[in-house]
């Protein structure tokens, strides 16, 4: 049976994010990591997100990776592509959000499709094309901090137009009040006018779902999480998915409990400092990384400590941004973002061959680099933590129980996020 949705992902905690919504909705979802190099068994299987490091890396990487996914999906029969990008829309103006679209649109032949970053659930709204995270637009959000593709301008029509040839327009929120209808008719309007690319308002659900209803023949969806959460709905309506009981179920789980995390965002800050008010953790600088092996073996040392007490356990190097600048402006950015991802990769591989078969991850350059490290390649999606963030579990070789996963997008989760993670599974 061909699979209903083929999805390319720009990281894989945002691909993370997407499946936990699939699933959410009623669709049985696998997230593969890379391009696969074969066919999968895909009978019981109704969504595939493939989770590509993207986000970051030189645009004509990101283009041509995104292209390799799409021929792959379509040759598992996917209905309909979504390219999924964070909903924050990190992207600088040279890219990669618009040229990865403006590239899979030529491939599929589609003519327009639509912008939905909004995760409202999360806080990620956008209205009159401006893009907010809570009360604050996305330039006062602290993304105007981040380290790799900082955000100073919350205009997505007109950060989006830096990036693409084809125009860009808005379907507003007046137009999606209307219902999926008017705004497919609306959408037909912006086509014969040449738009090509068109940013949606999104305040709630209701959007969502007319968005959803207007775009399902589509062959070209982009956005965040929140529009996957509204699709399977549609689908259903089409008659090409069927109901499915606990499409999310998981094996039991097994071993040891570690945290690991990389990302500075200001939730996973405030997920740190709360998790170190009742557990053991240990602190990763870049500048003792950069000066050899010891301080990762100090590393090691500790967390092999802590979990022989039990666990969990917390290893990080999440920093306030002045502390990141600073290791940034001694090493360089690009170094002191490797030997952090490097440490952690290194890290889990180890702490996961001698036991540990429960894993939190926080950040998606952390994320990816943890899973490439451990040689995981696909993950099946299990019930949800936080919104946003599922347990996922992952075959290794040379393991009778399959090692369960959490990857965290740094802005997504609660302040006891770490904590509550284990307790769901539990």
């Amino acid at each position: 049976m061909a699979i209903v949705l083929g999805a390319i992902a720009d990281d894989f905690t945002g691909a993370t994010d997407l499946a936990n919504n699939l699933v959410r909705s009623g669709m049985r979802c696998v997230q593969v990591i890379g391009v696969p190099h074969a066919a999968l068994a895909l009978d019981d299987v109704d969504a595939v997100v493939v989770a590509l490091k993207s986000r970051s890396c030189a645009v004509e990487c990101a283009v041509e990776d995104s292209l390799a996914a799409l021929d792959w999906l379509q040759a598992q029969g996917a209905r309909q592509i979504f390219f999924k990008y964070c909903s924050t829309f990190d992207s600088t103006d040279a890219g990669n959000i618009g040229p990865v679209t403006e590239a899979l649109m030529t491939r599929l032949g589609a003519t327009q499709t639509v912008m939905v970053p909004a995760f409202p659930v999360n806080g990620r709204t956008v209205y009159q094309g401006h893009l907010f995270v809570g009360d604050r637009l996305l330039n006062e959000s602290g993304m105007q901090h981040h380290p790799l593709n900082p955000m100073t301008d919350a205009d997505l029509v007109r950060v989006l137009s830096r990036q693409v040839a084809r125009p860009v327009g808005l379907a507003s929120h007046s137009v999606l009040a209307r219902g999926g209808e008017a705004t497919r008719r609306h959408l037909e309007a912006l086509h014969e006018q040449g738009v090509g690319h068109v940013v949606c308002d999104t305040l709630d659900d209701r959007d969502l779902a007319a968005i959803a209803a207007a775009v399902v023949d589509l062959p070209l969806v982009t956005g965040g999480s929140g529009l996957g959460q509204a699709l399977p709905v549609e689908y259903r309506r089409c008659g090409w998915l069927a109901e499915v009981a606990e499409p999310g179920r998981l094996a039991p789980s097994a071993g040891t409990a570690l945290v690991l995390s990389g990302s500075c965002s200001r939730a996973t800050l405030a997920q740190v400092a709360r998790f170190l008010e009742h557990h053991p953790g240990m602190a990763l600088d870049p500048l003792a990384l950069a000066e050899g092996e010891d301080h990762l073996q100090d590393a090691l040392t500790f967390a092999r400590e802590r979990l022989a007490d039990g666990g969990p356990v917390l290893v990080y190097a999440s920093a306030d941004p002045e502390r990141v600048k600073a290791a940034q402006a001694t090493l360089g950015a690009e170094r002191a973002g490797q030997l952090v991802e490097d440490a952690l990769g290194r890290l889990a591989r180890t702490l996961v061959e001698e036991g540990v078969g429960r894993l939190v991850v926080a950040g998606g350059e952390t994320s990816g680099a943890v899973v490439s490290a451990l040689g995981v390649r696909t993950l099946r999606i299990g019930e949800q933590i936080d919104p946003g963030v599922p347990w996922t579990q992952a075959p290794l070789a040379g393991r009778e129980a399959p090692l369960s996963l959490a990857l965290k997008s740094g802005n997504f989760g609660g302040p006891d996020f770490f904590t509550r993670a284990f307790e769901v599974l539990t």
